[in-house]
């Protein structure tokens, strides 16, 4: 799973900052709490500037509290709508993603014709996706990360971000049909062979496009064979071979096949064949 992710350009400039700039802030930078008035007294761009010199100092706590002043101050303001996008994008950065998440999810509901939108959307399906498990725990989170990098696509798609949003909803996909593979091989080894028809059925269903579909129709030749649903059975191994000729797991499901004295045979109505002809999946 890639750890690669695009920065906005608002956000790469912030670190940008120009030594003279960050020199004549210094003296700023050490500055306590203030009080509500000092707060509403002190110019926006003044404190925004403070954050991007304390940020391209490498203090991103203190460049934090700055920008979140800003947004106390003047809630309003240009300078509330950029300092909102930096705290979620230093919230990220420290790896605090359910805090980028709020923030971004924030800067979306309150600016959401920004230019800067599709970049918070992206923040907020690059956070879920940054915390996909491995497979053998739940996928909550993949499914999470598939949703929100989908608005990616949907919502921006001339965004720069798109690409790599459908890069990684392919990635969590997978995750996700590798889960249900999972599941359904458990259930397969215990003989409770309806409950992983269920199973490997979602996956040629849901998870066509996915690397787990070829053995997802082995599993149901052998699946249904057990059953004594033949005919189910050489549906499943001849969708298989006509999709996948090369594939091993068709040679697997040749094989079990043979062995119970029956071959590859397709069933035009069966559920699986009108999946492949690319039929609703509700009406399969």
């Amino acid at each position: 799973m890639g750890k690669r992710i695009s920065v906005h350009p608002f956000c790469r400039g912030a670190l940008m900052l120009a030594p003279a700039a960050a020199l004549l802030l210094a003296g700023c930078l050490a500055a306590g709490e203030k009080t509500e008035a000092e707060l509403q007294a002190e110019p926006a761009d003044l404190t925004y500037n403070k954050g991007l010199a304390l940020l391209n100092a490498g203090d991103t706590s203190e460049a934090s509290k700055r920008f979140q002043e800003i947004d106390k101050a003047h809630p309003y303001s240009e300078y509330a709508r950029r300092s909102s996008m930096m705290t979620a994008f230093i919230s990220f950065r420290k790896g605090a993603y359910q805090e980028t998440i709020n923030e971004a999810t924030r800067y979306i509901t309150l600016y959401p014709r920004s230019p800067d939108a599709a970049y918070a959307q992206y923040l907020i399906g690059e956070s879920y996706f940054r915390q996909i498990p491995d497979v053998t725990r739940d996928q909550d989170l993949s499914r999470k990360a598939m949703e929100a990098m989908s608005l990616v696509v949907e919502k921006y798609p001339e965004s720069e971000y798109a690409e790599d949003a459908r890069k990684k909803i392919d990635v969590a996909r997978d995750q996700i049909a590798g889960k249900e593979m999972q599941i359904g091989r458990y259930y397969l080894e215990r003989r409770e062979y309806l409950a992983s028809v269920n199973r490997f059925r979602n996956v040629v269903t849901n998870y066509q496009m996915t690397r787990h579909v070829e053995e997802a129709l082995l599993r149901l030749t052998e699946a249904y064979l057990a059953l004594g649903i033949v005919p189910e059975a050489q549906t499943a191994a001849a969708v298989l071979g006509h999709n996948f000729p090369d594939s091993p797991w068709y040679q697997d499901s040749y094989a079990l096949l043979v062995k119970g004295g029956v071959r590859p045979e397709e069933n035009k109505g069966s559920w699986m064949s009108r999946i492949f002809r690319g039929e609703d999946a509700e009406e399969a």
